[in-house]
């Protein structure tokens, strides 16, 4: 049994391994657009390996004899967006990676299976460098919108409750639900410029705020305390005005300041 675990450890370490890496790749992605105060794609990301049980359940069904060659979700990551459009931006930007090999895609988005599941899975070859060299496994990328997601997750546990046999009755309450799901996208698809650019907003005001902040502890730590509570009580009335220009401005005025206490300090 011991010799039995330990050789599918040695199997799904490489899986592990990815899974992580494409996790942070992923992540810092959505972390590089909000840092430039643009709107991200990518609301979250998700990953797993797949249980053993899982493994040797779809080989027996689907008479699969070489699991690294011809099971593709061994290693599997969720990217889960706001709008249906950003789908097909992230599709893109796999694309571009020179870090990644699309093998090939299915959409699901346009080609909704008859459940009435909707997502976008790309398959990648993914090279993975460990003390015993290298070597490319292959992982799906699931992309889907955060009421896709909803659907897909209510659909899977009825799948592990009814052993993937959902009866028909509930299986038609589910389509209807995949549509209304739909439809909310489709709602949402038609205010996104609008949601995007508050969304900005809200995120360069955050930015700003973590600057001034820093800045008026600067003044703190160069002993103009006086100053800093007075920058802190305007700080303190613009937040709740929820005004980004004045806060812009704020800025500016403790950056000058600060920058004319250290030109004295230089000379």
């Amino acid at each position: 049994m011991y010799g039995k675990m330990r050789k599918w450890d040695e199997v799904l370490a490489p899986y592990n391994n990815a899974v992580e890496e494409l996790k942070v790749k992923f992540k810092n992605i959505r972390k590089e657009f909000l840092t430039k105060g643009e709107y991200s794609p990518i609301e979250f990301v998700t990953g797993r390996t797949k249980k053993i049980a899982s493994i040797v359940s779809k080989a027996k069904r689907l008479n699969i004899q070489d699991i690294e060659a011809e099971m593709e979700d061994i290693a599997g990551i969720r990217i889960m967006c706001q709008f249906v459009e950003d789908i097909y931006n992230i599709v893109n930007l796999i694309k571009l990676r020179s870090d990644m090999t699309i093998v090939y895609e299915k959409d699901y988005i346009k080609n909704f299976k008859d459940s009435g599941y909707r997502s976008y899975h790309v398959i990648i070859k993914y090279p993975i460098n460990s003390i015993a060299g290298s070597k490319e496994i292959l992982c799906e990328i699931q992309i889907r919108t955060l009421a896709m997601n909803f659907w897909a997750t209510i659909e899977h546990s009825l799948k592990y409750k009814y052993e993937h046999y959902i009866p028909e009755t509930l299986a038609v309450r589910l389509r209807r639900a995949a549509d209304a799901a739909f439809l909310l996208d489709q709602e949402m698809s038609e205010i996104r410029e609008d949601i995007m650019k508050a969304q900005v907003m809200y995120q360069v005001k955050s930015v700003t705020l973590r600057d001034v902040l820093d800045k008026i502890q600067e003044l703190y730590n160069v002993g103009e305390t006086h100053k800093a509570i007075k920058y802190q009580r305007r700080l303190d009335k613009i937040d709740n005005e929820r005004d980004i220009t004045e806060i812009l401005q704020l800025k500016k005025e403790i950056d000058s300041l600060l920058q004319e206490y250290k030109n004295k300090v230089d000379d």
